[in-house]
């Protein structure tokens, strides 16, 4: 499959604006591809070991394709506290995926996060942006069972 990455072309192609072609990349396809890296890198004439360098370095790029839901464990200080560890340990032992997977059937990604804003729900997990809050492993479980019925 081809991707097409017209969508770069409203970003000046200089090699200043390699972030924010990279970020426009991710913000449309949900990770950096392979592919995607040879675009970058033809578009704003950086070599594609330079591209790759810059994907390394910052943790906000994603190199694994998101799942269709993307669950987000969040490791704040109050969600630490209250057992985000152990949210993030039975998600990942039920799906068989570790934090910044994605499942084989494309189905889930996992990621912890530093803080999704909801600390008085200690421990929080969203999913594609909805917050569950007050989990304990019965509740997370359930959410789990929601999601692979969809």
């Amino acid at each position: 499959m081809v991707q097409n990455y017209d969508y770069l072309k409203k970003i000046t192609p200089e090699s200043s604006n390699l972030i924010r072609g990279l970020q426009a990349v991710q913000g449309q396809e949900g990770y950096i591809s392979d592919d995607s890296i040879l675009a970058v890198a033809e578009y704003f004439n950086t070599p594609v070991v330079e591209t790759e360098g810059v994907l390394s370095f910052y943790a906000q790029f994603k190199r694994t394709k998101p799942g269709k839901f993307q669950l987000c464990v969040c490791d704040g200080t109050a969600c630490h506290i209250k057992g985000s560890t152990l949210i993030l340990d039975w998600i990942s032992t039920e799906l068989g995926i570790a934090d910044g997977e994605t499942d084989k059937e494309g189905i889930f990604s996992i990621e912890t996060v530093a803080c999704l804003g909801c600390c008085s729900l200690a421990p929080v997990l969203s999913v594609n942006g909805k917050v569950f809050g007050n989990l304990d492993r019965k509740a997370t479980m359930k959410i789990l069972k929601e999601y692979k019925k969809k």
